[in-house]
């Protein structure tokens, strides 16, 4: 399960960017996911609300966007989408990827990225 030690780094990553900040609550934390990553939403979901317990963050919601996997064909300049099917050998191996339209090797333009886009802050007046 390494949606637990990615989600670590995120909640590790907010908290220091909190540091020095004026506010009175986190509303809300934006994640956006590259399907490549093949983390898991709920898992996700799940070790934020348990490692945030306790900090600044705890209670804050969690809005996890999927970024569709875009890759470039070698062969034929294909750039488009990939079929990406959640198989568990992926989670332990590298899964191979080929173009869909001539079955070539394909470099992956988009899809592998773990990034928080936004983190909303509140503060009374």
């Amino acid at each position: 399960m390494h949606e637990f030690s990615v989600m670590q780094g995120v909640v590790s990553t907010v908290l220091s960017a909190l540091e020095g900040r004026s506010y009175d609550k986190v509303v809300s934390v934006k994640l956006v996911v590259g399907e490549l990553t093949f983390l898991a939403k709920e898992q996700l979901r799940f070790a934020f609300h348990v490692l945030t317990e306790g900090t600044d963050l705890e209670g804050a919601s969690i809005d996890i966007i999927t970024k569709k996997a875009v890759v470039r064909c070698e062969k034929c300049g294909y750039r488009g989408g990939l079929r990406v099917d959640d198989d568990p050998r992926y989670h332990y191996a590298l899964p191979v990827f080929l173009c869909p339209k001539c079955g070539g090797c394909v470099e992956i333009v988009e899809g592998k990225e773990c990034f928080v886009e936004s983190v909303v802050l509140e503060k009374e007046e």
